[in-house]
């Protein structure tokens, strides 16, 4: 299922002859591997962060450590944080942000495991992003289930945004 998103956001993207920018956490670099998988994704893929840490959310895409200190690392607003972060910190036109507790531990009565915080953000031209959606869903199943449920759900997030710009 990777693949086929992957791929129909490929044509899409190349369409608009615009370019993807992707920052996660929990799924560590895995939206990235899918995109990459797809031949000819050098013309549409510009580059991925995984931002694994605290530190690495803060350093490679400006994330303020108070944001973080706040509402935790699995949070919207770190999500949005992070997203926009991915757009200023490449040639991107269409950035999307993942972070989430895939388990088995981590979780909490207030963030169970499988708690995901999305972002998606976009920009027309070289001006400040038009638009932002930020979003948390609940994904079952052991660790595997939910980064690749995750991932999926990124990926279909995308796919909607390229298609309807």
């Amino acid at each position: 299922m990777l693949l086929e998103l992957s791929e129909t956001l490929g044509q899409a993207l190349q369409a608009r002859g615009w370019q993807l920018a992707l920052a996660e956490s929990c799924t560590g670099g895995m939206v990235a591997q899918s995109v990459t998988a797809i031949a000819g994704s050098s013309g549409w893929f510009d580059r991925g962060f995984v931002t694994y840490s605290n530190a690495a959310k803060n350093e490679m895409l400006g994330v303020p450590n108070a944001l973080i200190d706040e509402f935790g690392a699995v949070s919207e607003p770190v999500a949005e944080a992070m997203a926009l972060g991915a757009l200023q910190h490449s040639q991107a036109q269409l950035s999307a942000a993942i972070t989430g507790i895939a388990g088995p531990g981590g979780g909490s009565p207030h963030k169970p495991v499988g708690t995901v915080c999305f972002a998606w953000a976009y920009r027309a031209n070289d001006d400040a992003p038009e638009a932002i959606v930020v979003e948390t869903r609940y994904f079952e199943g052991d660790r595997a289930d939910i980064r690749e449920q995750a991932a999926s759900y990124l990926l279909a997030g995308l796919l909607k945004i390229a298609a309807s710009r």
